[in-house]
């Protein structure tokens, strides 16, 4: 088993305290990112399901995450941008096709 080594403990009292707040950032950022991606793939679940009306609800609700998360900066705007670009014509075409 290869783990990462083990980081040293930081002799600075002020290194110590952003080695603790790092840890809480981490977390606070691998949530978000994990929400962001759920709401992507939930959209793209739906389209290729077919169900119209359950994509374009799910869409509505993703711009909000993807918004609120490339605002953070965990994602750059550009990206949040792409995707919804991407799922809006995908939605559309599933609109156009019923």
């Amino acid at each position: 088993m290869a783990s990462k080594p083990k980081k040293k403990n930081p002799r600075l009292a002020s290194g110590r305290k952003r080695a603790r707040q790092d840890v809480k950032l981490n977390a606070a950022n691998s949530s978000l990112r994990s929400k962001y991606r759920t709401a992507v793939k939930n959209v793209e679940k739906a389209v290729l399901a077919g169900d119209k009306a359950k994509a374009t609800e799910l869409f509505a609700k993703m711009q909000a995450v993807v918004d609120a998360v490339a605002d953070k900066g965990i994602f750059h705007k550009n990206k949040a941008a792409r995707d919804k670009s991407r799922l809006s014509a995908k939605v559309k075409t599933l609109a156009a096709a019923a």
